[in-house]
């Protein structure tokens, strides 16, 4: 995120999507309206993530601060399911930012957290195994990956997630902060800022480079790059349904973008510093030869900050699905749009607005969550 997140309460509408005419002389249905309907309304401090591992009836909350929080049988637990708050860094965008869970979980209880340590603010990504059901041994920790970040404090990307197919570790990072890319991180292919990166952490100790990634081998590139010309993307997420990997980039001074490119595609180059979303950035041209354009931006005119969501694959709305879900840190909107061939088709402002938007989350059967200030809301038809 380009703003500092800040906890505040959130606001509760409804919109409604006008519905297409029909001649087939049966009536047509209503409007599809969305609500959020509230789902944990206090007990968090800065939650900042939501995700629930395949087959586990619990929900869990990372609070930026640097704890992980269960919800069980929709009550969110006193005793936090993990706490590193001594070690994290919690300070404007810096803290714990996410967490993901092992595809194996089930068996080997393994789960990964991406935060920024104490005292200089360097990005961590860490394994702790879960040796009881409700509270991890912070104890258990065992460092993946480092990263340096202690120039400027924002920009850190900030998401860790598992590869729909190939059980690889996706990483998200950010260009190392600071205005206009001054550490030059956007187009550094030897740096791992302003990436999006893809290591293999089952076969190897720490981690293994997978020999599919694009720029094994190549002379000053990092083999763990995935994607570059990244900003601070957050947040991204899977679509398994169609193979489609969604990335929602925080831009700088005038546009917020999301991208969508096939699962398959390693080493694309989203162009930062050079573009910015659609346009040249801090220049009147540039060349966008061998830069991935956005499917839509947006200029801050309407926002300030994009929050990426995930494409709904639910069952409770059906008229949403296929929709991808994003939002703004700033403006709060809830917008929709439906990929469609290289292009963003059915695009939808659902008039819903609430109070600085973090993140948003998705449990196991597809639902999805928005998560608002200090409280998380489930989005339902309304």
């Amino acid at each position: 995120m380009s703003r500092m997140i800040r906890p505040l309460h959130s606001s509760l509408a409804m919109l409604a999507l006008v519905g297409c005419h029909s001649d087939s002389g049966f009536p047509e249905p209503p409007p599809l309206k969305l609500a959020l309907q509230p789902f944990v309304s206090s007990g968090l401090s800065s939650p900042v993530y939501l995700t629930q591992p395949f087959f586990d009836g619990r929900i869990f909350v990372v609070e930026q601060p640097g704890r992980i929080r269960i919800v069980k049988d929709g009550a969110l637990q006193t005793t936090p399911f993990l706490d590193i708050t001594s070690r994290v860094l919690y300070e404007g965008e810096r803290g714990l930012l996410s967490v993901a869970f092992d595809p194996q979980y089930g068996s080997n209880h393994y789960f990964y957290v991406f935060f920024t340590t104490k005292p200089n603010g360097d990005i961590r990504v860490e394994r702790f195994t879960a040796t009881n059901f409700d509270v991890a041994d912070a104890s258990t920790s065992k460092l993946i990956l480092t990263i340096p970040h202690s120039t400027y404090a924002n920009h850190n990307g900030g998401l860790l997630t598992f590869g729909p197919n190939d059980d690889l570790l996706y990483i998200g990072v950010g260009d190392g902060g600071g205005s206009g890319d001054p550490l030059g991180s956007g187009q550094d292919f030897n740096s791992l800022l302003g990436s999006l990166l893809r290591i293999d952490v089952t076969h190897g100790d720490p981690y293994l480079i997978p020999a599919t990634n694009p720029f094994v081998g190549q002379a000053g590139k990092r083999g763990e790059i995935w994607a570059k010309g990244l900003r601070n993307p957050w947040r991204y997420s899977f679509d398994p349904s169609l193979g489609l990997l969604y990335i929602a980039d925080v831009g700088q001074d005038s546009r917020e973008e999301v991208d969508v490119v096939p699962v398959t595609s390693g080493g694309l180059n989203y162009g930062w510093n050079i573009t910015e979303g659609s346009r040249c950035y801090n220049a009147s041209s540039c060349n966008f030869a061998g830069f991935t354009p956005p499917v839509i931006d947006y200029d801050h005119s309407e926002g300030c900050s994009i929050t990426g969501g995930y494409v709904y694959r639910g069952t409770a709305i059906g008229r949403l699905k296929g929709h991808y879900l994003y939002s703004d840190y700033c403006s709060g909107f809830l917008r929709s749009f439906r990929y469609d061939n290289g292009v963003a088709a059915d695009q939808q402002d659902w008039d819903i607005t609430a109070d600085n938007v973090t993140s948003f989350g998705r449990d196991f059967d597809g639902e999805l969550y928005l998560l608002s200030g200090n409280t998380i809301y489930k989005i339902v038809e309304g």
